[in-house]
């Protein structure tokens, strides 16, 4: 069975299913590495928001992750910057196989409120919160904000870029 489009996905409907002790085969995140680069004083923190509040799946955040983390490691180096998925997907989803085939319109008949399957995960994220946040220097500044650019085309909600002081001293 084909997996259903992302965008079945997107909207924030009912309470959070995230008990997973209480469900089997739920499928593991495809997210890898929460952070990356080297852990150290930065003058210049970006971080990248999500403008309404949605549901991003493991994938798109991975996704996202990877895209971001190439950039900067090819442009930057890996000891220039420090880069954190700030987001974990706690909410499992869940979908309903529909039967497909000769005679599928009367086997399906008598599922209207069908509990379904797990098929992966999300995380849901409020308007304005942060996702993914880059430290680096002031020169690395530009390289910093055009992955994060390129990581928001991933995320099924339309993002902004945050300039903030980092944690280090002014250079």
């Amino acid at each position: 069975m084909p997996r259903k489009p992302n965008s079945m996905y997107r909207e924030i409907k009912g309470p959070a299913y995230c008990r997973r002790e209480y469900m089997g085969g739920v499928p593991a995140s495809r997210i890898t590495q929460f952070e990356h680069g080297t852990k150290a004083e930065y003058p210049v923190r970006l971080s990248l928001r999500v403008a309404e509040q949605c549901q991003i799946r493991h994938i798109a955040l991975e996704s996202a992750r990877i895209s971001a983390n190439r950039f900067l490691a090819k442009k930057v180096g890996q000891s220039g910057y420090h880069l954190k998925i700030k987001v974990y997907p706690h909410h499992v989803l869940r979908e309903n196989k529909i039967a497909t085939g000769a005679g599928a319109d009367r086997i399906s008949e008598g599922m209207r409120h069908a509990f379904g399957k797990a098929v992966g995960t999300a995380a849901r994220v409020s308007r304005d919160q942060e996702v993914i946040a880059v430290e680096t220097s002031r020169n690395h500044f530009g390289t910093a904000k055009q992955a994060l650019k390129r990581a928001a085309v991933k995320l099924p909600s339309p993002c902004y870029i945050i300039v903030e002081k980092g944690s280090g001293p002014a250079k």
